[in-house]
């Protein structure tokens, strides 16, 4: 049987696993484009749900603003009425106090619903924040669950600790949506933010819990780490029965992409055990196991910049201190041939010398941008 959380302030029993509709299985079409494989997915989505979870988060952004589509599609012939759906403002798309009202109207109809349980501003951040608070996002609100558009008020966050305390004391919020995992207890919200959200009655919902996946592959050191353990757990096993020890956490998202993810989510979620102090003390061991990964070290603090040919020496380092962390260096070559989209990549470094002579750590910052450029030249 699925674990179910009973919430008092949401008046609503739901499932700790929760169906994130970001990644779903996808086909190219006759012009070589990705679009959403509907069959497939509404097929995974009603096989989550009818093995009992009763939360889909979907988005106005996800697949390019298909996902919204085919959830509700996949909601149709009474499974609407088994579930909670939460869905997101896209907060890029809104420049006057009007579109909040006009997205949402037009997300109803792509949802096919009457109805959004839990309605999220989507991605805030302090600037995000500011725009809504211009525009009047506390009427808006009000204004929707007078007319039955919207159950809940909530908001996805992705910034700092500051920025989250900020949010939380401006609204009487239902739910915040935050990324959590044994790795990001202390970026962004962290769990200082889960648990002061926790004291405000606000229920969290984690996202990235396995961190894209990152967790579900360790390196071969942390693998040994876990198989030493006494309670025997799989990678994804350990990152999920982490984020579920905080009473702050009342849906845990995953975003399954095949079948197979799905029937391996729902059996982990149906023996998901209890947490005990050992294990926790395990989780400490754990993380300071992957920060000794770390090549670099950097700590970001940016007295190297500006760098006179626009390299963002932090993010360089950033990007590859954190592949090497997790044992994921392809994912280091995608961010880094991002960066140099961007124009921001180590190639550009002359050896001036002007970081180095700022920087308070000592780093060889030449050397590393040099060794960095040639890694990743192809």
């Amino acid at each position: 049987m699925l674990k179910t959380n009973h919430v008092p302030e949401w008046n609503a029993d739901v499932s700790l696993l929760g169906y994130g509709a970001m990644r779903l299985p996808t086909v190219k079409d006759e012009d070589g484009k990705e679009k959403i494989n509907r069959a497939e997915a509404i097929e995974q989505i009603r096989c989550a749900i009818d093995g009992g979870v009763n939360y889909v988060d979907t988005a106005y952004g996800y697949h390019g603003g298909e996902s919204e589509i085919v959830t509700g599609l996949a909601l149709k012939d009474g499974y609407r009425d088994r579930v909670h759906l939460a869905t997101k403002c896209p907060s890029w798309l809104v420049n006057e106090e009007a579109d909040m009202y006009r997205l949402l109207d037009e997300q109803l109809a792509k949802l096919g619903v009457e109805t959004i349980d839990f309605y999220l501003l989507h991605a805030l951040n302090k600037g995000h924040f500011e725009k809504y608070r211009k525009f009047n996002y506390q009427k808006f609100f009000e204004t929707a669950k007078k007319q039955g558009k919207i159950k809940r008020a909530c908001f996805s966050f992705h910034d700092d600790y500051a920025a989250f305390s900020d949010i939380i004391a401006d609204y009487d919020w239902s739910m915040a949506q935050v990324q959590f995992n044994y790795l990001d207890d202390k970026n962004q919200a962290g769990l200082q933010g889960i648990k002061d959200a926790g004291k405000k009655g606000i229920g969290i919902v984690v996202m990235e819990p396995v961190r894209g996946g990152a967790l579900a592959n360790p390196p071969a050191e942390i693998l040994s780490l876990m198989e030493s353990q006494p309670v025997k757990r799989s990678p994804v096993e350990w990152a999920f029965s982490y984020v579920t020890a905080f009473p702050e956490v009342k849906v845990v998202l995953s975003g399954m992409s095949n079948m197979e993810q799905v029937r391996q989510n729902l059996a982990t979620f149906e023996k998901l055990p209890a947490y005990n102090e050992s294990e926790l003390a395990f989780f400490t061991e754990l993380k300071e196991t992957y920060a000794k990964r770390v090549k670099i070290g950097c700590t970001g603090c940016n007295y190297c910049q500006p760098c006179p040919m626009g390299v963002v020496i932090p993010q360089v380092f950033r990007t590859y201190d954190e592949a090497y962390r997790v044992g994921n260096i392809p994912s280091c070559a995608w961010h880094y041939n991002a960066m140099k989209e961007k124009g921001t990549f180590a190639d550009k470094c002359v050896a001036c010398g002007k970081c180095e002579s700022a920087c308070p750590q000592g780093i060889k910052i030449i050397d590393n941008l040099a060794e960095i450029a040639g890694q990743f030249a192809s």
